[in-house]
């Protein structure tokens, strides 16, 4: 029987500048041999949040988007902040589980790296008249393995969307590159980040594939 690995948050921190806007993130194993720096957007303050909306906009409004779409639960701020910097009012969340206001919704599954086993996406079918025929970006907190970005831009075509671009505030790694095969190239980051192993002392290092 394989033992599951619980996350645990170290006593290292990675900084990173975020277009200019610094933060401090914790490293979390989340394997024996695998730690990530971990950015949990909700928790780094409205200025960061109105900051990278601002930031990713500039990137995005190249490509004329109509609407912005972002899925539950750390893309919501995303979602928001970016909608509002483009000059646009409606935005559209992809929903992680069934909830009471959804009627018949499309669905999605996809895998994350912070997140146990297969989870959905699912896009209220009330929505779809708003994405069908327009230019959609997809905005998210972090691609790490690419899964829940891949899983949002598969949705979003499924409603007829077409999409234009792909925002986050990390990347992560390099994984999602081969995920999102030729949707890759329409990814906007503000920074990147890399993945950690053991290295000497206890100390967490910075895997050299993933910078």
């Amino acid at each position: 029987m394989t033992q599951s690995f619980a996350p645990v948050v170290t006593e290292q921190n990675h900084a990173v500048s975020v277009s200019g806007f610094a933060v401090t993130l914790p490293l979390v194993a989340i394997k024996p041999d695998l730690a990530i720096s971990l950015m949990m957007v909700i928790d780094l303050g409205v200025r960061f949040g109105e900051h990278c909306g601002k930031k990713l906009a500039a990137q995005l409004s190249p490509m004329e988007p109509d609407i912005v779409v972002g899925a539950a639960t750390l893309g919501i701020p995303v979602a928001i902040e970016v909608t509002r910097a483009l000059g646009l009012d409606r935005y559209v969340i992809l929903q992680k589980s069934p909830k009471v206001h959804l009627g018949s919704a499309l669905e999605q599954k996809i895998t994350s790296i912070t997140s146990k086993g297969e989870q959905r996406l699912l896009l209220d079918d009330r929505a779809v008249p708003l994405l069908k025929g327009k230019r959609v970006v997809v905005v998210d907190d972090v691609v790490a393995s690419g899964s829940s970005l891949k899983g949002s831009v598969e949705l979003v075509r499924k409603a007829g969307g077409d999409v234009v671009g792909l925002g986050v505030i990390l990347t992560e790694a390099r994984a999602w590159e081969e995920a999102l095969g030729r949707d890759a190239a329409l990814v906007r980051g503000l920074a990147h980040i890399p993945q950690f192993k053991p290295g000497d002392n206890g100390r967490w290092v910075a895997r050299p594939e993933t910078l």
